[in-house]
């Protein structure tokens, strides 16, 4: 494996190739989360104008049912890919039908201390379970190994993380922008006495939009469980980042959210590389000039 030194301007520093495109790969792998975890919540405030800060618990909800689908009835991890979302997104229906429902006409600040405090529930629950460390979860055997790209060395599943992520995201911002499904879904939205007009069920329709951006926080939960460990604080330590993706992006916007997910992830691991000291706080640091050039973030609408 050759190495190239590439010249940093800050310090004279030389940054070898292996290093470089490791972070890069990270700064991918990172931005598959981001990705998935902001379509969600750009999905549900989108369409129900709910900030769902319940979602990295959600999210930590999907590596847990990949984890007990595994743990108990054997269940290997292409199962779990399909079932965990599903059982996730259920409970996503359940909490839209009992508790969202009667938030829509409040204000946003409502449905933000609500999903908070499922938060703090559903955290608190896993950790009294399970502990506070980490609960392993292999990766499968399909995909276990790499590839040597001569450059950099490729482990299969984070290509698979990065390829899945990348498709299920241009998957549904198609469905919601480009198709009659998507149309009903936004002008639901908009003026639901109308959808209604053409037989629609706008209220089943608003809970199963909201239990899909739950699924989507699932999905990335159980893609996460092989390469990070599985604990109660895995998606505290996320749902911060995935707001302030959010909120560059544009709230509500599915497009801004895909790419900003994707974009800034590698912002972060590029600063790694460059000015680790910075890596911490980058994404924080281009919310605030964002915010102040163009509130309403670079793929949203002005009010």
């Amino acid at each position: 494996m050759f190495e190239i030194c590439l010249p940093v301007i800050l310090g004279g520093k030389c940054i070898p190739s292996t290093a470089l495109f490791g972070q890069l790969l990270i700064g991918l792998i990172n931005g598959s989360f981001y990705a998935l975890l902001s379509l969600g919540l750009a999905v549900i405030f989108g369409m129900l104008n709910i900030i769902n800060f319940s979602h990295g618990a959600q999210y930590m909800m999907g590596a847990f049912a990949a984890y007990l689908l595994l743990q108990f009835s054997g269940m290997n991890y292409w199962v779990a890919l399909i079932v965990a979302p599903i059982l996730v997104g259920v409970t996503g229906v359940l909490i839209e039908r009992l508790l969202l429902q009667w938030l829509y006409k409040l204000d946003h600040l409502y449905g933000l201390l609500l999903t908070f405090g499922l938060a703090l529930i559903i955290e608190g629950v896993a950790r009294h379970y399970f502990g506070s460390a980490g609960l392993p979860y292999t990766v499968p055997e399909s995909l276990q190994g790499g590839r040597n790209l001569g450059f950099m060395f490729l482990p299969n599943y984070r290509a698979w993380v990065i390829v899945a992520s990348a498709t299920v995201c241009f998957a549904t911002w198609f469905v919601i922008e480009r198709t009659r499904l998507g149309a009903y879904l936004r002008a639901a939205t908009e003026n639901p006495a109308l959808v209604r007009a053409f037989g629609i069920n706008v209220p089943r329709m608003i809970t199963l939009t909201y239990g899909f951006g739950v699924a989507l926080a699932a999905f990335a939960g159980v893609m996460a469980a092989p390469i990070y460990n599985v604990s109660p604080q895995m998606g505290s330590e996320l749902i911060i980042v995935v707001f302030a993706v959010v909120v560059i992006g544009g709230m509500g916007s599915i497009l801004g959210a895909i790419l900003t997910g994707f974009g800034l992830g590698v912002v972060e691991g590029l600063t790694k590389v460059f000015f680790p000291e910075a890596s911490n706080t980058v994404i924080f640091v281009i919310m605030a000039i964002v915010l102040l050039v163009r509130p309403a973030g670079l793929f949203g609408r002005r009010a």
